[in-house]
């Protein structure tokens, strides 16, 4: 393979830009220039762009769309839903439940709260990541307000039992938010079959833009049994009913709306192709690498993501063997590639840190084929039996 032929296979940090995407967000800069809060016709004609992208987005995940807020990302949208919710429920109470595997723009907010007076609980997952729902029950107190627990990990793509935690938050009377960041246009995300109240999620992972990102609020931040249950932390204007006080990127949103319909529109078919290589490139790697092993659930996992460990291998090193080689992958999240600490979520897991630095994140897309998954094995197999061939944990 010609080095200077590069394949993406990190789909998980970021998607390239699709055309019908991009052509959406050049006729918004060049002919609907105005600001959305503008009473003329020029910014009412960008408001028009702005609603019909809310009620495209919404109609995409079953929401009304009032109930959609656009953000600047999806670490913004986590960080209103879960500061915005705590403090808002704070008059009930005190407590947060999160997992132990969650994405830092989830981990490091819930930490902001305990400095601001809150209790929070990470409950840990099992072997293959899967949230422990006995002791997710257990957890729960009277003073719990609020639990986030991702639908699906950015890590090992393992997907929770969203639904089923939902159920135990409506009969406690607890809000329920999801970072969805992943899983969004790739599973369904229904709120309301996932019985939850706030869901994050973001454009650059489904082929939009970087720097738009989405909230889904429930009933528009009021429901009966809470009453007002989400405060704006940021402040400014009353852009996006306050929940988010800027003035709307409205190019990115036009683009975010087109990415929504196009990875709906596809979300099935794209699914099962994406899990056939996928599942490929696993039995590949087990059965052909020698002390090689699957991070996260083997099928109740994204269709795009296979996280493996490889024994007397460092991650690092095969990551950049492999990009020399023309293969671009990851060791772990994008947002801590360069943390030489060892993963959060495969110590959770049970993995020691030697092995969790072993590991790789191949994440698929649209341009991925079996003929390149295929490649890409092959140049691992020989990437790894060089590396063992000079290590002294391989001897």
């Amino acid at each position: 393979m010609d080095p200077n032929e590069k394949v993406y296979l990190d789909h998980a940090a970021t998607t390239p830009v699709l055309p019908e995407v991009l052509d959406a967000m050049v006729d918004v800069y060049l002919h609907h220039p105005g600001n959305p809060s503008s009473l003329h016709g020029i910014g009412q004609d960008a408001r028009d762009i702005v609603e019909r992208a809310r009620a495209t987005v919404a109609r995409c995940i079953g929401a009304r769309p009032e109930e959609i807020v656009f953000t600047g990302s999806g670490t913004e949208s986590d960080n209103i839903a879960i500061q915005g919710a705590a403090l808002a429920m704070r008059r009930r109470g005190n407590h947060v439940i999160t997992s132990a595997i969650e994405h830092p723009a989830v981990k490091t907010t819930v930490k902001q709260l305990e400095a601001a007076g809150f209790m929070t609980t990470e409950v840990p997952v099992d072997v293959d990541g899967i949230l422990d729902m006995d002791k997710f029950r257990a957890a729960i107190m009277p003073e719990t307000v609020l639990v986030t627990i991702m639908h699906a990990n950015n890590e090992i793509g393992t997907i929770q039992p969203i639904a089923e935690i939902g159920e135990v938050c409506a009969a406690k009377g607890i809000i329920f938010h999801t970072d969805a960041v992943q899983s969004f246009g790739k599973i369904p995300t229904d709120p309301g079959k996932l019985g939850i109240h706030m869901l994050s999620a973001s454009a650059h992972k489904i082929y939009g833009p970087k720097g738009v990102g989405i909230l889904f609020i429930k009933g528009g931040g009021m429901v009966k049994e809470f009453g007002k249950y989400v405060h704006p932390i940021i402040h400014g204007g009353g852009h996006e009913r306050g929940f988010r006080p800027a003035t709307e990127n409205v190019a990115g949103i036009a683009g975010l709306a087109k990415a929504c319909e196009i990875a709906f529109r596809d979300m099935d078919k794209e699914g099962q192709r994406e899990s056939t290589i996928r599942d490929g490139i696993i039995d590949r790697i087990l059965g052909e690498i020698d002390g090689s092993m699957l991070n996260g659930h083997r099928t109740k996992r994204l269709p795009n993501n296979v996280n493996v460990g490889i024994k007397h291998v460092e991650g690092e090193s095969m990551l950049l063997r492999l990009d020399i080689a023309g293969f671009e992958v990851s060791t772990g999240s994008a947002c801590s590639s360069h943390d030489l600490r060892a993963s959060h979520v495969l110590l959770a897991l049970g993995r020691d840190p030697a092995t969790a630095h072993g590991s790789l994140r191949i994440t698929i897309g649209r341009s991925t084929t079996k003929d390149v998954a295929d490649r890409f094995v092959d140049e691992l197999k020989r990437i790894v039996a060089s590396l063992r061939a000079i290590s002294p944990l391989a001897r």
